[in-house]
Parts: structure tokens; C-alpha cells; sequence
């Protein structure tokens, strides 16, 4: 597991990500001990955010890449209690970066935007403590040392406890005499602030219930995908609603702009839910098709709100190009990363909703039929690596008779160990995957007997690590915004003051 090298990447990233989200907190920190908490601070902080948030998508996607590929499960999230501790951070991360927006285009939403900062990076630590003390048991094995969980403890209570306290005291003062209406982008950015703190209460509780059950001695629970996933579509969907009208709605009150907008897209959403949810209602008939096909819908009308506000604001221009030029990184990294949400949201729908799969016993020369797809078990032949021993199986797919691609997955023994991995075989496009995973001999005393396979087709997977690696160019291109570097400039005394443009 540890020879990949998506494990040389991926815990590093997760890393700067943690470490990163230190940077806003130590402003919040000083700016609320300072008591200046200005659209300066938020300009600063910003850019430090919008970095640990980078990080952590790209650790957070090569996570679930390599465990999609490595693993040989044929799955790219578990709801572990590991992978929960880097999602609820990133979650956090997400509502700060909202909400330094805001206040440093508005000078509003100061508390919140400190508690946000505080909570990001409390949730990290908190993250480490849950992965390092082994608490919890999870599917991930680590060295696990008590006493290094209790180090982190003290600092998770020290820290958080004290900028707590800290902001009990002073938050109270952080005022503003800026106005804005109910039906304003402030209002509407809150609300998407509201919905992913809730969405990261939904994981920390799901995260440490048991541990409070066990505590409680109500006996040793576990809490799996279930209760996660029918919490989080609904909340997806209101994300997607408010994601698609806040953009295009004005600052401070709602403007003749706003009712422009939303007459077009309005009537296309509805479109757009017939064409798709049908589509997919013929594809997988059941309730499911219609959990996809809306939430296809909502991310097509969200994608339609953002080209049309791309549209309005080069409208003015005496030529596109030079419009397009004119619109800020920041502008373009915040279209970036939505359209890079919208590609992991839709990913995900799809191919939870249309994923196929069969487990099956098969003989060298058999065949198993998945989907249009025909996978013929070929040969087996031993071969030895550097390190392990290994089984490699090849099979031939064709679709409808006709040849699609050779698949050689294997059966590995790690000699040192005396450990067992499946090195599964892939063959995908933007489109699908065919995934082929070689189990166990069902009986190892016959060399031509039958093999556990498992065989999948799974449309649209690769729409969650194309779209992550989106939502984390549109990070950086935004934290490379004009505003956001350091000018020098030469001050009355001939001294040199560094300035956030």
C-alpha cells in the first residue's frame, strides 16, 4: 500500500492544508486581540486561505484516487473516520473563504468570519487527534501512540480553548454600520455559509458518535454511509440553489438585474430536468434516476447563472477578448472552482446512480457479460517483482462482439510481510471505467479451478478528480489576483513599506 506513489503525494498535501489553515487563524487571532478587523485583514487573510483550501482538495481527490485504484474495492470514499477528518476541514475552509469575501468587499460578517477561522483550524487539529490517538477504529492503520494523542489534545484544548475565550471577550465588538437587504448576495452567502457549517456538524457527528456512545456505555456502534448520504443530498441541492443565484445577485439589495437573470435560467432548469431526469429515468428507472437527474439539473443551471454572469460582464466591452482579459483572477478562479464543484457533484450522482458491478466465479476461458461489455478470462501466469510474488490474470473485453481492450490484474504476495494485495486492472476515459479485480482461488488445490472476480462499469468516475483538479487551478488562480500581491513602496523616510495592493 505504502510503494504507491500516490502515498508519496497525498499525505503531504493534506499536511500543507492543515498547516496552511494556521495562517488565517493567527490574523484572526491578531486582528481580534488588535481589535482592526478590516476589509485589510480580510485581504490578507484570504489569499493564505484560498492556499491551505488548495491543498487540501488536491490531498483530499489523490486520497480518494489512489484508494479507487490501489485498493481494489472499486470505491472512492468510505465515510471513514479519516477521510472525515480532512473533509471537515476543507468544509470549514470552504465557508471562510466565502465569507472573507464578504468582508472585505463589505466590511461585514467580522465575528462570524473570525469563528469560521477558528473552527477551520480546530477541526484540523482535531483531524490529527482522531488519526494519531486511534480513538476510533478505522480502515486506515497508522502507528498509533496514546500518548502522542494526549500532546495533541493539549494543544487542540490550549489553542482553540483560548482563542475561544479570546473571542468571547472581544467578538461581541466587532460591529459594522454597513446595511445590506434580505434579498442581497450578503444574505445569500451567509445561507451558504449556514449549509456547509451544517454539512460539517453532519460529519463530526457522524465522526464521534460512537465514541460517545462507547463512552456513554451504550455499546460499540459505527455510523456508515447511510446516514451520510441522505443527509448530504438535500443539502447538496440547497448548496446548488443558493450557489447558482448568489453570483448573479447584486450587493447590498436586490436590483433589476436580479429579476433579468433569473427569467432565462428559470425556464431552462425546467427543460433541463425533463431532458435529463427522463434520460436517466430510461437509463436506471427508479427513484434513484431522479435523485441524478435533478441534481444534474441544478448543476447545468448553475453552470448556465455563471456563463451568463461571464457574458454580462464582457457584454459592455467594445470586444470580447479584451473583456474576457479585463476580468480578474480572483473572478476567474471563483468560476473555475464552481464549475469544478459542479463536475464532482454531477461525478459523483452518475456514477453512484449508474455504476454496475458483478461478482462472479470464473474458470480460465469463461466469460461474465456486464452492462454491453463481455469480459473473457484468458490465462493466469505467476511472475515475481522485486518484492512480491504475484498471480497475473488476463482477460480480453469486448463490447458486442467486438475487442475493446486486454485487462491484467493481479494477486499480489509482499513477501516480507507475508501480505496480500489486489493490484486491480482499469481501462477508463472521461467517460467509464471497466475495473477488474482478481479475489482468491476458490479452491487453491486445483490450478484450473475458479477464481473470485469482481467487474465493474462505472460511467462519469473520473468526473471527481477532473473536477477537484478545477476547484484547486481556480484556488490558486485566484490567490495570484493582482490584490493579493506585496508592492513596494518607498515611504516619507525613505523607508521600504510593504503594502497589499
Amino acid at each position: 500500500l505504502l510503494q504507491d506513489v500516490g502515498l508519496i503525494v497525498h499525505p503531504p498535501m493534506l499536511y500543507m492544508g492543515y498547516v496552511g489553515l494556521v495562517v488565517p487563524f493567527s490574523f484572526a487571532m491578531a486582528g481580534l486581540w488588535a481589535g482592526r478587523l478590516d476589509s485589510a485583514w480580510a485581504r490578507w487573510s484570504r489569499p493564505w486561505a484560498l492556499l491551505a483550501w488548495s491543498f487540501l482538495t488536491i490531498g483530499i481527490a489523490l486520497g480518494s484516487w489512489w484508494a479507487y485504484y490501489e485498493l481494489g474495492w472499486g470505491g472512492w470514499w468510505f465515510w471513514d473516520p479519516v477521510e472525515n477528518a480532512s473533509f471537515m476541514p476543507w468544509l470549514a475552509a470552504t465557508a471562510l473563504l466565502h465569507s472573507l469575501a464578504v468582508s472585505e468587499k463589505r466590511g461585514v460578517f467580522k465575528a462570524w468570519t473570525v469563528w469560521l477561522a477558528i473552527m477551520a483550524f480546530a477541526l484540523s487539529l482535531l483531524g490529527t487527534f482522531l488519526v494519531r490517538s486511534g480513538v476510533l477504529t478505522s480502515v486506515h492503520a497508522f502507528a498509533v501512540d496514546p500518548s502522542r494523542g494526549l500532546f495533541i489534545l493539549g494543544i487542540l484544548v490550549a489553542v482553540i480553548g483560548g482563542s475561544l475565550l479570546l473571542f468571547a471577550l472581544r467578538g461581541w465588538k466587532l460591529t459594522t454600520e454597513s446595511r445590506y437587504g434580505l434579498w442581497s448576495r450578503e444574505t445569500l452567502l451567509v445561507v451558504n455559509n449556514l449549509i456547509l457549517v451544517t454539512a460539517a456538524s453532519v460529519v463530526l457527528l457522524g465522526t464521534l458518535y460512537p465514541l460517545i456512545a462507547d463512552a456513554l456505555s451504550l455499546g460499540r456502534l459505527s455510523v456508515g454511509a447511510p446516514y451520510f448520504n441522505s443527509l448530504f443530498v438535500p443539502l447538496t441541492w440547497l448548496l446548488l440553489v443558493f450557489m447558482a443565484i448568489a453570483p448573479v445577485t447584486a450587493w447590498k439589495q436586490q436590483s433589476e438585474r436580479m429579476r433579468d437573470a433569473l427569467f432565462v435560467p428559470v425556464l431552462s432548469v425546467g427543460l433541463t430536468a425533463i431532458f435529463v431526469g427522463g434520460g436517466l429515468w430510461v437509463l436506471v428507472a427508479g427513484k434513484h434516476a431522479l435523485m441524478s437527474g435533478l441534481t444534474t439539473a441544478l448543476c447545468l443551471w448553475v453552470l448556465g447563472l455563471l456563463l451568463w454572469d461571464i457574458f454580462q460582464k464582457i457584454g459592455h466591452t467594445s470586444s470580447r477578448i479584451i473583456g474576457f482579459m479585463k476580468l480578474s483572477r480572483s473572478y476567474w478562479g471563483m468560476i473555475f472552482a464552481h464549475i469544478g464543484l459542479l463536475v464532482v457533484i454531477m461525478g459523483v450522482s452518475l456514477t453512484t446512480h449508474t455504476s454496475l458491478e458483478r461478482d462472479v466465479a470464473l474458470k480460465q476461458g469463461q466469460t461474465v457479460e456486464l452492462a454491453d461489455y463481455q469480459f473473457r478470462f484468458d490465462s493466469l501466469q505467476n511472475i515475481q517483482g522485486i518484492n512480491f510474488d504475484a498471480t497475473k490474470a488476463t482477460f480480453t473485453v469486448f463490447k458486442k462482439g467486438q475487442f475493446v481492450t486486454k485487462l491484467y490484474p493481479e494477486k499480489r504476495i509482499y513477501i516480507a510481510q507475508n501480505s496480500s494485495m489486489t493490484e486491480a486492472a482499469i481501462k477508463g476515459n472521461g467517460l467509464r471505467d471497466l475495473y477488474i479485480a482478481l479475489g482468491e482461488p476458490l479452491d487453491r488445490d486445483d490450478k484450473n479451478g475458479a477464481w473470485a472476480v469482481r467487474v465493474y462499469c462505472k460511467p462519469f468516475v473520473r468526473w471527481l478528480w477532473l473536477g477537484a483538479l478545477l476547484m484547486a487551478f481556480g484556488g490558486v488562480l485566484a490567490m495570484s489576483d493582482k490584490r493579493y500581491r506585496l508592492a513596494k513602496k518607498i515611504g516619507s523616510q525613505h523607508q521600504i513599506v510593504e503594502t497589499a495592493r
